[in-house]
Parts: structure tokens; sequence; C-alpha cells
């Protein structure tokens, strides 16, 4: 076995928009912030946080297989293609030491996705890249190739310049490795979840590069979009032209579905696994998977209903059932034996009634019959809960991540179609509800806010410290409001460096000058007790604003100076305003 398939066995400018104000049913609220009392707080009693605005460039583009009522977009900021979104994030800057834990152990991995959320987010999310160590130099560029790079590097999210750069490097590149790494690096430290482009990427390494770096790239990139079904299936399909061990493949695929398996548009992934396996004719591990879909609602549940009951109509059932079923059956037939005997004794007439014969065919009928049966109630059952959430399913015109915003419809519906699985109570389903939704909306704070506070509400700080830091180091950290909610939220759970540095960041790079961050932050000195420092932020702040000309934010600072002032019981601040 070779070292890569070692790898894979053993182991993710702002645009307006508008949109109602959202009530979250199913997440503990902070307590609201008035704008001016330094001592109230600033969240909703009530969990409800208006829309806010996107920042623009996300990237995204068509999702590469064709889904359920998927309203193709015209226009727009894309290309030719298809990127998607699993919805995590991680540095995507990684080329080594990347995870590979996830390839342990299957059955305790699917009984915990829960708890490592998209490739360990904490670890690796903000953490310096580790970049490629490049091995000779990077060619001089083309004067194209400089111009893309400044504008990139002026503004980090302009799409159309990163696309346009990928595709003059790719164009002058030739063979030379160093340069194609060194622009999908830092395209995709910028928009992980692009996996059109991880897949690319993969393509240039596997046509010029080695087998390994095939597979690291394929590792970055199941940790950066860990809940996108595409990229599981890409890699799977790469495993299969690659690897001759069904095991390793297998194992691959586990993993995979241990993430996605239950997403009502992983379709694309099980039918890869159905192919793999009719290919070996494993019809016990085929009946196997089958009877894994038909557990839970699926956009293709009747096809894939039918298609068992065709495999068990044509197969005979020892060759459905596994090892472990056979057993049991066995054991069954056994115990049914001793209990006749056991009956038989206590009856007088029992010389009389013997029993008829019993053919082993008319047997193996009456327990193919259950063996459907069973199978047929599970599917019932996900039928049920799927007529339930269809309204919400069909209602999703957009299921994967685009640079435009989502219409405020779509946007609508997400929220319905989190209150109502955040009501059924299933903790594992509200999470893989969340990641789906953030696959569409991940420039959207409102979610990643409502993630947070659900999360909290649960229990699972673990998981609300996932969110929020993915939220501010990775898909909206150029938006001012997450950073507020990140610094409240972290002053609440007493973390008040934490809170500081949010606050600080504000100031310092996302939003200078941002009046309510100022406010903000005042507030929370003096709920310290840090009341020199709250009045020296509105100072400094003052200070900075008098040396503008024309400053339309002076007059108000003034003002919450003045009512800061008055309510802390301080001197109040009588001032002109020579503006």
């Amino acid at each position: 076995m070779g070292d890569s398939e070692a790898v894979v066995t053993d182991s993710s400018a702002s645009m307006d928009y508008t949109s109602a104000v959202y009530n979250s049913t199913g997440s503990g609220a902070c307590p609201p912030e008035a704008t001016g009392d330094p001592n109230a707080s600033s969240a909703p009693v009530d969990g409800t946080y208006a829309a806010s605005g996107g920042y623009l460039n996300s990237a995204g583009q068509e999702g590469q297989i064709s889904v359920m009522n998927e309203s193709k977009p015209t226009g727009g900021s894309t290309d030719g293609n298809a990127i998607n979104a699993g919805n995590t994030a991680v540095d995507a800057t990684k080329t080594a030491g990347y995870s590979i834990s996830l390839n342990g152990n299957i059955v305790n991995e699917a009984r915990n996705t829960t708890t490592v959320e998209n490739g360990n987010v904490l670890d690796n999310v903000g953490r310096a890249s580790n970049a490629p160590e490049f091995v000779g130099s990077v060619p001089a560029m083309s004067g194209e190739e400089d111009r893309l790079w400044s504008i990139v590097r002026a503004n980090s999210l302009d799409f159309n310049a990163w696309t346009a750069l990928i595709e003059e490097t790719e164009k002058v590149a030739e063979d030379n490795i160093l340069k194609i790494r060194k622009v999908y690096d830092a395209f995709l430290a910028e928009f992980p979840l692009c996996y059109g482009y991880w897949k690319k990427y993969a393509d240039h390494e596997a046509r010029i590069g080695s087998m390994d770096k095939v597979v690291e790239v394929y590792e970055r990139a199941v940790q950066g979009v860990t809940y996108s079904v595409d990229i599981w299936v890409l890699y799977c399909s790469f495993a299969i032209e690659t690897y001759g061990d069904p095991e390793t493949i297998r194992r691959l695929f586990e993993r995979g579905l241990a993430y996605v398996g239950t997403d009502y548009l992983s379709f694309p992934l099980w039918d890869k696994y159905i192919e793999y396996e009719y290919m070996h004719q494993e019809w016990s591990r085929l009946a196997v998977i089958y009877t894994r879909i038909l557990e839970n609602p699926n956009h293709q549940l009747d096809r894939y209903f039918n298609s068992f009951k065709e495999l068990a109509g044509s197969k005979p059932l020892s060759e459905l059932t596994t090892a472990e079923e056979a057993a049991a059956y066995v054991s069954g037939i056994a115990s049914e034996a001793d209990g006749e005997v056991l009956e038989g004794e206590v009856r007088p007439d029992a010389a009389e009634q013997t029993p008829k014969p019993v053919s082993a065919g008319s047997t193996e009928a009456v327990e193919l019959e259950k063996y459907v049966a069973i199978r047929e109630e599970l599917y019932k059952k996900a039928k049920e809960f799927d007529s339930k959430i269809l309204g919400f399913e069909t209602a999703i015109r957009r299921p994967y991540f685009h640079v435009r915003p989502l219409n405020v419809s779509e946007l609508e519906n997400w929220h319905n179609y989190l209150d109502f699985i955040e009501r059924e109570g299933d903790v594992n389903k509200v999470v893989k509800l969340y990641e789906r939704c953030l696959i569409a909306s991940a420039n959207y704070p409102e979610f990643w806010i409502r993630y947070v506070l659900c999360m909290e509400a649960s229990g699972r700080m673990d998981l609300a410290d996932n969110a929020l830091a993915r939220a501010t180091r990775v898909f909206v950290k150029r938006q001012p409001e997450i950073h507020l909610f990140d610094a409240r939220f972290k002053e609440q759970h007493g973390d008040i460096p934490g809170a500081r540095a949010a606050y600080q960041l504000v100031h310092s790079e996302i939003s200078p000058g941002f009046l309510e961050a100022i406010i903000k932050h005042a507030n929370m000195e003096s709920r310290l007790g840090k009341l020199d420092d709250a009045f020296s932020l509105y100072e400094q702040a003052i200070a900075i604003e008098k040396g503008k000309e024309h400053s339309q934010t002076l007059p108000m600072l003034y003002a919450q100076y003045s009512r800061f002032s008055f309510l802390v019981g301080g001197p109040y601040l009588f001032c002109s305003f020579n503006v």
C-alpha cells in the first residue's frame, strides 16, 4: 500500500439586501444592549436578529450535481467552473500536517460527527498558514499576472479578479506546479467552500505533480468543505480510479457518509457507493447500504426503495444478509424449534398434533418477506418525515454557495426550516441542517449568530465556539456585526481578553470609527468597572473624528459621550460642535 493510499485509509465591498427580522425559537439569546446604556447588553432577549448584508464576492457557483428544483442563476460574477459548498472553515492554505484522524474508526466517527465539525476548526482557522515549501523558484510573473495579483492583494474578496488570475496563471504556467500551487493556495484560503476549485487543483497535481500531492489536496478539501456532498463524490471517484484495495475505498465512502449521508440531497454519494458495490457484486453490503438510506428522508427515497425491492426479489436471502444477520436468523429458527418442543411437552395430545413438514423454500420465502417488510417500515417512517419537510426542501432554490445574495423568500424559508427542526429536538439533525443552510448562506451573519445561540442553548459550547470561529475568521470576517456579537458572547462567557480583542479588531481593521463598536466597547468597560478606559475610548474616537473634514460621526459621538457620562454618574459633558 502506497503512502497516499495509507492517508486515505487512515484519515474538510459589502452588498445590500433586505430581509425580515427573524426569531430563533431554538436558541438561547443574549440580553439586549441599548445603544447608549452602558449596563445593558447587546442581543435581543428573544433571540431575534435583523438580517444583515452579505459581503461582495463570496465565491460560489452552480452545483455540479443537479438537485431538486435548482434555479440556475443568470449573469453575476461567475465562470464556468462548478463551485459548491460544504460549509466548513479551516485554514485552507495548509498543505502539510493535515488531520487524518477522521479516517480511523468509522462507526465511532459516525456517532460523533457533531463533535468534530469541519476539520477541527478551532485548531486550524486563523492559525498561521502552513504554506507549501516550494523547491526551486517561482518563475517571474507576466504583466497581467502582476496586475491581477495587485488587485487581489488590495481586495482579497474580488472573486472576478481571482478567477481571472487563476485563468492567466494556468495559461502561462504550463507545467510549473509552483505557480499553480501559489495561486490556488491563496485563492482557497479566501474561498475554501469552492469545491470545484479544489477539484481543479487536484487535477493539476495529478497532471504535473505527484499522487501524494493529489491526496493531500483532497484531504485539505474535505477539511475545508466537510459537509459538501460533491467534494466527497469527487474524492471517492478519485479513490476508485486510483486504489485497488476495496476496504480503503469503503472507508473513504464511510468517512463522507458520516457527515453528509443524511443530507436530503446526498443521493450522488449514495449512488456512487451503490455503483461500486454492484461492480463488486457484494450483495449483502449493497442491501445494508439500501437499509441505511431508507432510514432517512432523501430526494430519491422512492427510487432507492424500488431498487431495494428489485434486489431482494432477484437474490436469495442468504446472499442479502450479512454474517451477523444470518447468525441471528439461525438463532431465531432454533428458538422457535425449542419453543415448539417445550410446548409439546405439556400437551396431552401432542402425539396427535405432529406439525406438517415445511419446505426450506417456503421458510426462506417467509423470512424474505419479513426482511423486506422491516425495511418497508423504515421507508414508510422516512416518507412520513419527508412529507413534513418537503415544502421546505422544494423552497430551497439555491442550495449551493454563490456570489449573489439569496432572495428574501429563501432566507425566510431557511429560518422557518430551522425553526421546525429545532422544535423536533434532535440536536444531530439541527446541526446537520445548520451546516446545510450555511452552504448557501455563509455570507450572512444572522445565520451564524443563530447557530451559535442555538448550540449555546443546547449546551453544546464546543459547537458554538466552532461556529463562531468560522464566522469571525473566515466567512464573515470583514463584517463588523459578527465581531460585535463575538465580543459580547465572549464577555458573557468570561473571556474578557477575547472580547477586547474582538472590539479592537473592529476599531483597527474592520471598521475604524464605527460608532456602534465604540459605544458597545465603552459599555463593556463600564460594566467591568473600567470607567477611565471607557471614557478614553470616546475621547480617542472624538480626537480622530475632529481631524477629519466634515465628519458626520462627530456630532453623534458627542451626543453618545454626553449620555454615557451622565448615565455612569460622571461629570456631564457640555460641548460645542465645531464640525
